[in-house]
């Protein structure tokens, strides 16, 4: 059961990056977080309210920091994706997975070796399912921005699961309100929305419930199961992005791309058994 939360998480952080990283295409990277997040608090403010309003307030310094991080990252991902090539910049944004794996091995999480040649296949196969492209004219920014989305991804998800240890839901709604907040503001500074529009609504929907949906599961599997290894199960995410561009974009897989699904499903059952 824990196993299906984290990796529901990776599927739907695939699905919100890949509607995220259209969306930057069409209007710049900072509006699609902000709209997006905002559209994610509403439902996790729903999902609150119903679940009887916050346990304590230890949750409160991790939401925060999973908020700002968070944003952060999210802000230099879709303008990696908007300006980069993907087989660039998912693969090195993947690698922040390495930062909750890290602590919760320091930690102390107990594994079996079956789990530890998951973790590594599996990591391997969520980097390699991007078809990473070690040749070609990328941008030494868009290459530094994908950096700093990957390090804050890890450090965000890092924060989730501290937080998640108190209160996954309120941990969500903590974060969603930092970020939305700190990103009204800025609107409210600039003196702008964005330019928004009416059309561009469906996409930002979808990207906003994907995300704080993803980050709620897995809070909950943390909260629940080995840290370290939900990590590696939800940083699984790029293969469903590759995934839906394939499906939705026509982008053919390379072989380096479909070796590395292979490697992931592989981690996952390696995982599970363990």
């Amino acid at each position: 059961m824990i196993s299906a939360l984290a990796l529901l998480s990776s599927l739907l952080w695939g699905t919100a990056d890949f509607f995220g990283g259209v969306a930057s295409r069409r209007m710049r990277s900072l509006t699609v977080v902000g709209w997006s997040q905002a559209f994610g608090l509403v439902l996790v403010a729903v999902v609150e309210l119903a679940s009887g309003g916050p346990d304590g307030t230890r949750w409160l310094p991790w939401a925060i920091t999973a908020g700002l991080v968070g944003m952060a990252g999210l802000t230099c991902f879709y303008a990696a994706l908007a300006s980069g090539t993907m087989g660039v910049v998912s693969p090195i944004a993947a690698l922040g997975a390495i930062v909750p794996v890290l602590a919760g091995l320091l930690s102390g999480d107990r594994l079996t070796r079956w789990q530890v040649a998951g973790m590594v296949i599996g990591l391997i196969g969520a980097v390699t399912a991007s078809g990473p492209e070690l040749t070609g004219g990328m941008r030494g920014r868009s290459v530094m921005l994908a950096g700093i989305a990957g390090l804050a991804f890890g450090v965000a998800q890092l924060a989730i699961q501290r937080g998640s240890r108190s209160d996954p839901v309120a941990t969500m709604l903590g974060m969603r309100v930092t970020s939305v907040a700190t990103l009204l503001l800025l609107a409210l500074v600039l003196r702008s929305l964005g330019g928004v529009r009416r059309a561009h609504l469906p996409i930002l929907v979808i990207t906003g419930v994907a995300d704080v949906s993803a980050n709620l599961l897995y809070g909950l599997s943390s909260a629940r199961g080995t840290p370290s290894v939900v990590a590696v199960l939800g940083g699984l995410y790029p293969v469903a992005t590759v995934l839906l561009g394939a499906v939705f974009l026509g982008e053919r897989m390379m072989p380096v791309q479909r070796a590395g699904v292979g490697c992931a499903m592989i981690g996952i059952v390696l995982l599970a058994a363990g």
